[in-house]
């Protein structure tokens, strides 16, 4: 190899290991403002949510939850003032940059938040990670942060 391919080799590299730092190191900055806004949520006495893995990728997460037997994927917005707003729920959806991408992802952020949620899930326990696919279809969220009551039943929909 050429003395300027190495240098290019190693510059794509270190770039590449830039990126995946700073996406971990933000994961770990937002987790647990991420965790906290699910859980005031949808978390109840009677049926505890459980959040994680949560996966962050410049302004986007997407977090894993179950609560009794139910569970699925959240994708989240990081607003001007460094707080979350959950902008939808679904399932194995979220695994998938094309979905990432139709939520309004650029595509380069889609394919980044896709790798880590997968490499995110591979590392946690498979039987958990399972539930996250019995969420079915999209449920959109409004400015708020919050879903329309389903079907016009108050306490109906997510975490129900």
């Amino acid at each position: 190899m050429t003395p300027l391919r190495t240098l290019v080799a190693a510059g794509l590299v270190a770039a590449s290991l830039a990126g995946t730092v700073a996406v971990r190191a933000t994961e770990a900055a937002d987790d647990p403002a991420i965790r906290s806004l699910m859980l005031a949520m949808f978390d109840k006495p009677d049926a505890r949510l459980e959040v994680g893995p949560v996966v962050v990728v410049d302004d986007r997460a997407v977090a894993g939850w179950t609560q009794g037997e139910m569970g699925g994927r959240a994708l989240l917005r990081r607003n001007a003032d460094g707080s979350w707003t959950m902008v939808l729920c679904a399932g194995d959806g979220l695994k998938a940059a094309a979905t990432l991408e139709q939520a309004g992802l650029a595509a380069a952020q889609a394919e980044a938040l896709a790798s880590a949620v997968a490499e995110a899930e591979g590392a946690a326990d498979p039987q958990r990670v399972a539930l996250f696919s019995r969420f079915e279809g999209v449920l959109m969220m409004d400015e708020q942060g919050h879903h329309p009551e389903p079907h016009g039943t108050p306490g109906a929909g997510h975490g129900s």
